[in-house]
């Protein structure tokens, strides 16, 4: 498959991701046996309405490091290599620093970013805002990484803080799904198959809320489509 042809297939997947809910996806993943998928509720918008994000994981770590100088070069190229339909995963578990703010943030949306994952801290949050750009962090701060955290490696598999186990491994291309529940990380070799199942459960949830609607009850309406 020649690189056009990836690359309407990524679109086509993200954009299909992006209608379905990390619920949904969550009870699929567990019919498989991956039960862990979820991500901690620390994990939280930023701001609070900045809505749906989904995205093929990009992965970025560093650790808390003291250096002297005025910046992190491996940091900024780091951030070069994130592609459309990414999301840009931050790792390294910082304390209190940010892993980005404004600046990075619209330069990973001018090359197709879809969104940021961050298990640290981010900043100039109003900013970001403005530009559309969807975060999910595990705490906003004012303070800067310069002199205190650097990146170490990228598109490596990391481990993020989990819901129902203690980390969860994010390798990179894998797809990474936010809403207002929370995030899940879909393994790469199963996205394909998670995303039409995950389909086919919202349109029969949908047919289950119209018929709600229309006066059935929860009886009789779990009874003729089972539990979702």
């Amino acid at each position: 498959m020649n690189k056009s042809a990836v690359r309407k297939l990524r679109d086509s997947i993200r954009a299909r991701y992006l209608k379905v809910d990390t619920a949904t996806v969550a009870d699929v993943l567990d019919v498989l046996g991956l039960r862990d998928q979820g991500l901690a509720p620390g994990f939280a918008p930023c701001p609070s309405n900045a809505g749906r994000m989904g995205g093929f994981a990009y992965t970025i770590v560093g650790k808390m490091q003291r250096y002297a100088g005025t910046g992190d070069p491996r940091k900024m190229k780091a951030v070069d290599g994130v592609g459309k339909d990414e999301i840009a995963v931050w790792s390294g578990a910082g304390r209190g620093v940010c892993f980005f703010g404004e600046l990075i943030a619209l330069g990973m949306k001018r090359r197709g970013c879809a969104g940021a994952l961050v298990d640290g801290g981010i900043r100039d949050i109003e900013w970001i805002a403005k530009e559309r750009f969807p975060v999910y962090a595990r705490y906003r701060t004012p303070v800067q990484s310069i002199g205190r955290w650097k990146v170490t490696a990228w598109q490596v598999p990391v481990e993020l803080p989990g819901a129902t186990s203690a980390r969860v491994k994010v390798r990179p291309g894998d797809f990474v799904l936010a809403d207002a529940d929370g995030v899940i990380v879909i393994p790469e070799r199963v996205a394909a198959d998670v995303l039409a199942e995950a389909e086919r459960l919202t349109k029969k949830e949908a047919r289950i809320r119209r018929e709600l609607d229309r006066g059935a009850s929860l009886e009789d309406v779990l009874r003729k489509h089972g539990h979702v």
